[in-house]
């Protein structure tokens, strides 16, 4: 078993007045040759947007991007016609392909919104893009993963053109969680939201991660009620 230790202290920080926000892997202005990804996970960024404010039209290609709301609210459109907002506990997942450009904003003029961007190279390039969203609402079914994203055909979870899987979890303090990793060749990158947990021997607290490779599954115990997601990603 291997593992890396994220701090959420150490992550890269800006402050463009409109956008707070924290890098966990290098992004943007945002250069350390030491967070360049975990495996074929390559951003994950903290975001907090200001009201009326946002993403002005933009492009991507060849990456497969996922928005979970935390909280307030999300405008979305882009050039496939696609126009939503995403509320909170919603996910958003787009397959950029072979292109495709679109913004995102805050549509309330009193409240941030709060959300995790996560970017995840995709198995094949220049697919088709896509897009589709869902509510995963968590506050229900505590003490229980929630397969949220999933390239493995899950039912039930959105769909992602990656052999990897994002999991939502909500455990009340006391509980123990056993993760088996998907693939053999994938590992497991956890990021804390709230709570404290502890995993391989390694305390976490709000906004930290850690990723484990090399092994076939490992137990969470958790110290402080925690919400958590796990990001099951191949490792190269």
């Amino acid at each position: 078993m291997k593992k890396v230790i994220y701090r959420s202290e150490d992550r890269g920080k800006a402050n463009y007045g409109w956008l707070n926000t924290n890098y966990s892997f290098s992004f943007a202005n945002y250069y350390n040759p030491a967070l360049m990804n975990f495996g074929l996970l390559r951003v994950l960024n903290d975001d907090n947007v200001k009201p009326s404010s946002g993403f002005g039209t933009h492009p991507h290609n060849n990456m497969e991007i996922i928005t979970i709301i935390l909280d307030g609210a999300l405008e979305h459109k882009d050039s496939m016609g696609t126009g939503s907002v995403i509320y909170k506990d919603e996910i958003q997942v787009m397959s950029a392909g072979s292109g495709i450009t679109h913004s995102e904003f805050n549509p309330s003029d009193k409240e941030d919104v709060s959300l995790l961007q996560i970017w995840i190279f995709p198995k094949e390039n220049n697919i088709k893009p896509r897009y589709d969203q869902k509510k995963f609402s968590i506050e229900n079914r505590n003490n229980k993963l929630i397969p949220a994203v999933s390239g493995l055909n899950k039912e039930d979870s959105l769909y992602i053109h990656q052999n990897a899987e994002i999991f939502l979890g909500k455990f009340d303090k006391g509980s123990k969680v056993n993760y088996r990793i998907s693939n053999l060749v994938n590992g497991a990158y956890i990021f804390l939201i709230d709570g404290q947990i502890k995993t391989v021997e390694e305390d976490l607290f709000k906004r930290d991660a850690i990723g484990i490779y090399e092994t076939h599954q490992f137990e969470i115990e958790v110290l402080n009620d925690a919400y958590f997601i796990i990001i099951d990603v191949p490792m190269n």
